[in-house]
């Protein structure tokens, strides 16, 4: 069953596959990554958010099944990114799910 709440952001850089590995080799403890043929997921507790490494992007995918969640997802993916790229000036501005 697919979740309730999804959220999808696309964050221009040039570095993508730099940052899609940064941001996916970062959860550690909190979480768990997945391959999936598509790009790689970061499970929460809460939720999870699907990595995907364009050519001069990377694409967010975050879902959950409470809105609390998606909005913990969210919060935790844009920070990671936000701070990695900071000297690129990435910025992750969400837009709402299908």
């Amino acid at each position: 069953m697919p979740a309730l709440h999804t959220a999808h952001a696309i964050v221009p850089t040039g570095s993508a596959k730099h940052y899609s590995k940064q941001l996916t080799a970062h959860p550690g403890h909190k979480g768990e990554v997945r391959i999936e043929p598509e790009g790689e997921r970061i499970v929460l507790t809460v939720g999870s958010c699907l990595v995907l490494s364009r050519s001069e992007a990377i694409e967010l995918r975050a879902e959950s099944d409470t809105a609390e969640g998606l909005g913990r997802v969210k919060e935790v993916t844009a920070s990671h990114l936000e701070r990695f790229g900071q000297r690129d000036g990435l910025v992750v501005r969400w837009l709402k799910g299908d």
